[in-house]
């Protein structure tokens, strides 16, 4: 294996959503929009924020960040930091956990914003948000299956989505 600094035409990757990347911008930018215009602007909140002082917010959205940065830095790294001889089905790191950790790290740091703000027009947002990154995940997987096949079926039946747990799915008997 040897370490690479680009991820463009490698045949150890399987693909990704063809509106992958331009959905994640347009969502961070409607977000964040969305926070300065109820900031500055509506003041709408989930909650009275005196109700939740802003120091506890931040004390409860901080493992939020912190998992978040975590799992994006790790599964960035087993992802595109070595480059495989051929397209496997990744089990180490945070894969062995769950099967989407790069996405489930993009929806802690929304997680972790609209809990530090309480933003009603950012809890919309991301509510779209996660169901974007469900989408596009379960196209993927379409991918890897089509690629890869029952060893992919197996792992899908072993890992779970993004919500890791100390279960396994049983693997269905064919």
């Amino acid at each position: 294996m040897t370490k690479i600094k680009t991820h463009k035409h490698r045949k150890d990757l399987a693909g990704e959503h063809p509106l992958g990347d331009t959905g994640q911008i347009i969502l961070a930018i409607l977000f964040t929009a969305g926070l300065l215009i109820d900031k500055y602007i509506i003041h709408t909140s989930i909650i009275p924020p005196q109700s939740f002082p802003l120091h506890l917010r931040i004390l409860t959205a901080l493992p939020f960040f912190i998992i978040s940065l975590l799992l994006a830095k790790s599964s960035h790294k087993t992802i595109f930091g070595e480059q495989r001889k051929e397209l496997q089905v990744i089990k180490t790191g945070a894969f062995s956990i769950i099967r989407h950790p790069l996405y489930l790290s993009a929806i802690l740091l929304y997680l972790g914003f609209i809990i530090t703000t309480l933003s009603t027009i950012a809890l919309s947002i991301g509510l779209i948000t996660i169901a974007f990154y469900y989408n596009i995940s379960r196209y993927e997987e379409k991918i890897l299956i089509d690629k890869l096949g029952p060893k992919y079926k197996q792992y899908m039946n072993e890992v779970p989505m993004f919500i890791p747990g100390p279960y396994k799915k049983k693997i269905r008997r064919q």
